[in-house]
């Protein structure tokens, strides 16, 4: 397999060739199984119906075809053009009566990215037993996210999406298609890589939707 890159009037092209299967642009980080057969990384392969149950794909249908370690690893730059337009002042905004304040939106998202990297790293490790469930809002009420500063939130989002990023980074590749059980549902590594991603771009949405 051979990489190549070449500018033109509409921005960089990266081409692969691959000596049975010619020459292809993956500019837009397409790299689907059927076309790359043996030469596909498990990073980039988009999860299947039989990885998670369908809610799950509310969120991973938001993240682009591509490398997911990749997409984990620069969504943090798109987090922060969101995050640092909010000052303290309007991290403690809600949208209406009963919504989480703009804080505790980010202390969850924090709360269960954590949560979905321990399923990762449990399933991964075929550590067998299966994991609780997660609720949010028991998880919120005792997490004192608005007594702490907007500023905080942010730091410790970056912290948690590094490690994140660290540990599927350097799962063995047959580690991503180990699954396991939490809250009574059957994931696969790679998905839960997927729904990590996923949850964050739905939160960010809903900063700039709803906030």
């Amino acid at each position: 397999m051979i990489l190549a890159a070449r500018s033109g009037d509409h921005g960089p092209s990266i081409y692969v060739y691959l000596e049975d299967r010619g020459l292809h642009d993956i500019s837009r980080g397409i790299c689907p199984a059927a076309l790359f057969g043996e030469y596909m990384t498990a990073h980039f392969a988009r999860p299947t119906r039989s990885e998670s149950v369908d809610y799950y794909f509310t969120y991973i249908d938001q993240v682009p075809d591509g490398d997911i370690v990749a997409t984990l690893d620069r969504q943090p730059g798109e987090a922060r053009a969101v995050f640092e337009g909010i000052d303290e002042e309007r991290s403690l905004h809600r949208y209406a009566p009963g919504k989480w304040t703009i804080r505790e939106l980010l202390s969850h998202v924090n709360d269960t990215e954590r949560i979905f990297a321990l399923r990762a790293l449990w399933f991964a490790r075929s550590l067998g037993a299966p994991l609780p469930g997660f609720e949010q809002d028991e998880a919120i009420a005792t997490a004192g996210a608005d007594a702490r500063s907007w500023q905080s939130h942010m730091e410790e989002f970056t912290a948690i999406r590094a490690a994140t990023v660290a540990l599927f980074r350097n799962l063995p590749d047959d580690a991503w298609a180990r699954q396991g059980v939490a809250s009574g549902n059957t994931f696969s590594v790679n998905a839960l890589a997927w729904i990590t991603a996923g949850h964050v771009a739905h939160h960010l949405k809903l900063l700039r939707d709803r906030y």
